[in-house]
């Protein structure tokens, strides 16, 4: 049984470990809305079915950190790992690229305020770097999508 284990560690001490690239995508938009006001049109953490589209049910908790909301009829999973009264940073546990999110407003002035949506996530596991330009710009134009989406929410009458 020694050998067995000894045999398995020795297996896994030659397997190379693979080298983190970690991607950071920031979007934004300036929003002709109070801070407040805009969170409160799109802060919520279900929210995210008004300006990106996939399905939400919260699993767990109440909307503070450690909520788990889940996507795409359950295909993803969500667990909010960060919160402030204009931001939450959320996670995806069940992936191989370390995916984090946030979204935050923030304010300009008594008016004014600025819509940043944060994601960071290792790039590594792409295998080239066609393949990690082409997920890269996938991601921009989705998000950039969702953050134009979420001022018109906040900017409508």
């Amino acid at each position: 049984m020694k050998r067995i284990y000894l045999g398995a560690a020795l297996l896994l001490a030659a397997i190379p470990a693979r080298a983190a690239d970690y991607s950071v995508i920031t979007l934004t938009a300036n929003v002709a809305r109070p801070a407040d006001l805009v969170w409160s049109r799109i802060g919520g953490y279900c929210d995210i079915t008004k300006w990106l589209g996939p399905n939400c049910v919260i699993s767990q908790g109440a909307g503070d950190v450690g909520t788990i909301r889940l996507l795409n009829d359950g295909s993803v999973t969500e667990i909010m790992v960060a919160k402030t009264a204009r931001s939450y940073t959320y996670t995806q546990p069940n992936t191989a690229i370390l995916y984090h999110g946030t979204l935050a407003v923030e304010p300009v002035d008594a008016a004014h305020s600025r819509i940043v949506y944060t994601l960071f996530y290792d790039q590594a596991p792409l295998a080239t770097a066609e393949a990690q330009a082409a997920n890269r710009a996938q991601r921009s134009s989705r998000f950039q999508g969702a953050v134009d989406k979420m001022k018109e929410l906040a900017e409508a009458p």
